[in-house]
């Protein structure tokens, strides 16, 4: 099924609210402002002081306020953007597509499969867009590595290596698993748009050096096998000084015809040496990319490549490397996604949505739907 959603048309810049007053919060304000195709004219935070300052750093005329709904509706907003934490995208997200918002949301779009199928449900519901800022997507050179690796032939491999050692601090040092769950996504959402394919199964293993200062696991390798044949293999760590890789690790893909490779920062490499074939080019990176997206599907109709149906897949290779790495063995995400929707059907509350997610029939026909 190709999911549908509203458009908005017109050329004025689309007025939007930003959720979330904290440090990304207001990162996400200063790209808005950077946007021509787009305005700030909200921000809600539950903390209304945070939410009033951000307002006023904006050097904008912007509505404040705790609660979404009101503050969309004073200012007449277009769409809203979700930099929350993720155990409350769900709420937000849902409260805006009901009152007939579409949302780009940060990621991970929710903790878990099973609350990512009850946002598939509401978006369907509503029939409002709702897309994931899977930033990393978002780079020329990346679009210029997928072009390279279309003139490989039959992929047999794509790796990355991810070595970086920051001290953050906060949540991600408390996190049980901070890599896979906070930034092996990225990898492996790049992967899919890589290979232009769904991976089946993931047999991983992770671990915490002696040394780290995480809580959780902070370190891990992942082997999951792709539709088709190929192999992606990721191997990273959270707590690796020294010789570090770029953010966007290293990588290599490895074809019948040839090699193509990219440090994550400068140009992409081929042997044999090609130019590579057309391919969608951001000209804008990371949330900025992501955000032009967005405006362009909601003025076009185009899906976006972060779109809940297809973004679903991201979060079941997270989900099924972090079930893997806990019972030592590989993992079908098949099983991932049938469990999920056994427990979003055994979980909704909400009778409107509970009858889309049963609409849907079974597990199988979910996939399905969801490809």
């Amino acid at each position: 099924m190709t999911p549908a959603f509203a458009t908005i048309p017109g050329t004025a810049p689309l007025r939007l609210v930003v959720v979330g007053a904290g440090v990304m919060g207001r990162h996400w304000m200063r790209i808005v402002s950077e946007t021509p195709a787009a305005q700030l004219v909200g921000v809600v935070d539950l903390d209304t002081e945070a939410a009033a300052q951000a307002a006023a750093a904006s050097g904008a005329d912007v509505i404040s306020g705790a609660s979404l709904t009101a503050v969309a509706a004073e200012t007449g907003a277009d769409a809203v953007i979700d930099v929350t934490a993720p155990q409350a995208h769900r709420a937000v997200n849902v409260e805006a597509l009901r009152a007939g918002l579409p949302v780009l949301c940060e990621k991970p779009i929710a903790p878990t499969v099973a609350e990512t199928m009850a946002l598939v449900a509401a978006a369907e519901l509503t029939g409002q867009l709702l897309m994931t800022s899977q930033s990393r997507r978002y780079y020329p050179a990346l679009a210029r590595l997928k072009g390279m690796a279309a003139t490989l032939g039959d992929i047999g491999i794509v790796t990355t290596e991810f070595f970086k050692a920051p001290h953050f601090g906060g949540f991600r040092d408390e996190m049980d698993d901070p890599l896979l769950v906070d930034m092996a996504i990225h990898a492996f959402d790049v992967a899919r748009y890589l290979l232009g394919a769904e991976a089946t199964s993931v047999d991983c293993r992770s671990f915490n050096p002696s040394w780290s200062w995480y809580r959780g696991d902070a370190a891990a390798s992942a082997d999951f096998a792709f539709d088709g044949g190929a192999r992606y293999v990721y191997t990273g760590s959270w707590c690796s000084p020294g010789l570090e890789t770029s953010w966007n690790g290293t990588w290599r893909i490895s074809g019948e015809n040839g090699t193509a490779a990219w440090d994550g920062e400068g140009e992409p490499v081929s042997d044999p040496a090609v130019v590579p074939a057309d391919g969608p080019v951001t000209a804008r990176s990371e949330i900025a990319g992501a955000l032009d997206e967005f405006v362009r599907a909601l003025r076009t109709g185009g899906i976006p490549s972060g779109e809940v149906h297809s973004n679903i897949h991201t979060i079941a290779m997270v989900e099924g490397a972090v079930r893997s790495a806990r019972t030592g063995h590989r993992v079908a995400l098949d099983g991932v996604l049938e469990n999920a929707y056994t427990a979003a059907l055994a979980d909704e509350r909400d009778a409107d949505l509970r009858g889309v997610l049963a609409s849907w029939g079974s597990a199988g026909d979910a996939v399905a739907r969801l490809r």
